[in-house]
């Protein structure tokens, strides 16, 4: 019995993984989940995407960023996920330190 009071809870909520597409709302993020399956016919894998709207709290993932998000209860009309944590974050091209380098002062 103490062995079970001192696992850790699984949770029974849902958890889907995609990439962020649109940080324009505050403190709602769109994720872009991309899931494949075999065509029951065919056999072919096809790939379906699906787009998530998922509350982020601090504003802490970007355009770009891989993200793990979770089930919850609605949070508005389009919101029913939640950002879990950022898994991978997006790699800047041409970030600040190349734009201070090609930058001429005049």
């Amino acid at each position: 019995m103490a062995e079970t009071a001192n696992a850790k809870q699984t949770s029974s909520r849902s958890t889907k993984i995609g990439k962020v597409v649109s940080t324009k709302m505050s403190k709602t993020i769109v994720v872009q989940v991309i899931m494949k399956k075999a065509h029951p016919l065919y056999r072919r894998v096809v790939a379906k995407s699906k787009k998530f709207y998922a509350h982020d709290e601090k504003n802490t993932a970007h355009v770009g960023d891989f993200v793990e998000i979770e089930e919850t209860r609605p949070m508005s009309k389009l919101k029913r996920w939640r950002l879990k944590n950022v898994i991978q974050k997006a790699k800047l091209v041409g970030g600040e330190e190349a734009a201070g380098v090609t930058s001429k002062t005049a």
